[in-house]
């Protein structure tokens, strides 16, 4: 009885834990298969990218908490560099603060002494242009044309050709006036020509804009006295640009003796294609109208009887 309860364990198969499928390159080659019908499918029809979309959406938080970490670091890394930047460019920047007060105490001496000798010799005393800051909206559409349209216009006081100057120069001139915006003519425009003279021996010429954010500065002489590096300046000819305001530097000189005139070319000292904002100052005439008004002499008059009841 024994043998028999041996022989019915004998024949019995030991029960299977996991049920085996298809192999494993069969598997792979099936999922090959339908990741390409999926591609193929995707580009010639697009159904899914509904549904790509809401997979990246749902993703998208998880992207995010993954890349905390290295946003952390990366931010800690910019932090601590541009606070030692920041600490070097402070330092730099209070060095040139006091000197540039000291050269200020210099210059409002020199300015009170000029007007004062202007004064005794019975000359007009020089009237500082007031200015109105006005942003740059966008550039013009003509790509033969280096303009830029601001906002400030008619409804601002503006009018054409009125000098448009940044921190570091001469930027160019109003051209164009509308109600509530102005277009703007950069000093590189072909268009535009501007009265200059070279700040070291008051050499006078006029300077045209050139291709290339150049000005060019035609028929002068071979043997003109003038330098690579040489400063020029508004000569205040042409009665709209206050005289002394930085326009160029000489980066250029083909002097040929063959020919009549040398080939000067010069840099923009203002930042022309690099700003956001400038100031249009005041026309000459406009300033002198004004100091000229009866309103004023009218007030100076009515100031008078006051004085002497007082």
């Amino acid at each position: 009885m024994l043998k028999g309860i041996h022989q019915k364990l004998e024949h019995q198969q030991t029960p299977a834990f996991f049920v085996h499928g298809l192999s494993a390159l069969s598997r792979m080659v099936f999922f090959c298969a339908l990741s390409i019908i999926l591609m193929a499918v995707d580009a010639k029809l697009n159904y899914l990218s509904q549904i790509r979309q809401a997979l990246i959406g749902g993703l998208h938080p998880i992207e995010r908490a993954a890349n905390i970490p290295g946003e952390l670091i990366r931010d800690s890394k910019k932090y601590f560099a541009s606070h030692n930047q920041l600490v070097q460019e402070n330092y730099i920047l209070k060095q040139q603060a006091f000197e540039n007060s000291v050269n200020l105490q210099r210059l409002n001496t020199l300015q009170a002494e000029n007007e004062h000798l202007r004064s005794l010799l019975g000359g007009d005393i020089s009237i500082h242009p007031r200015a109105v800051l006005a942003n740059i909206s966008h550039t013009g559409r003509d790509p033969f044309r280096n303009v830029v349209i601001v906002n400030r216009g008619i409804q601002h006081n503006i009018q054409a050709g009125q000098a448009v100057v940044d921190a570091k120069g001469v930027l160019g001139q109003v051209t164009r006036v509308y109600p509530f915006s102005s277009e703007v003519t950069m000093i590189t425009d072909k268009s535009l020509s501007i009265p200059v003279q070279v700040e070291r021996n008051q050499l006078r010429a006029i300077a045209f804009g050139q291709s290339g954010n150049t000005l060019d500065i035609p028929y002068l002489p071979t043997n003109v006295d003038i330098e690579i590096g040489d400063k020029l300046v508004t000569s205040g000819l042409d009665g709209i640009y206050p005289a002394g305001l930085a326009v160029a530097t000489v980066t250029k000189i083909d002097q040929d003796p063959e020919t009549q005139f040398a080939k000067i070319i010069s840099t923009p000292t203002a930042k022309v294609s690099h700003h956001l904002q400038l100031l249009i100052l005041e026309l000459p005439e406009y300033r002198e109208a004004e100091k000229k008004s009866p309103s004023k002499e009218k007030n100076k008059e009515e100031a008078k009887p006051d004085a002497k009841n007082s």
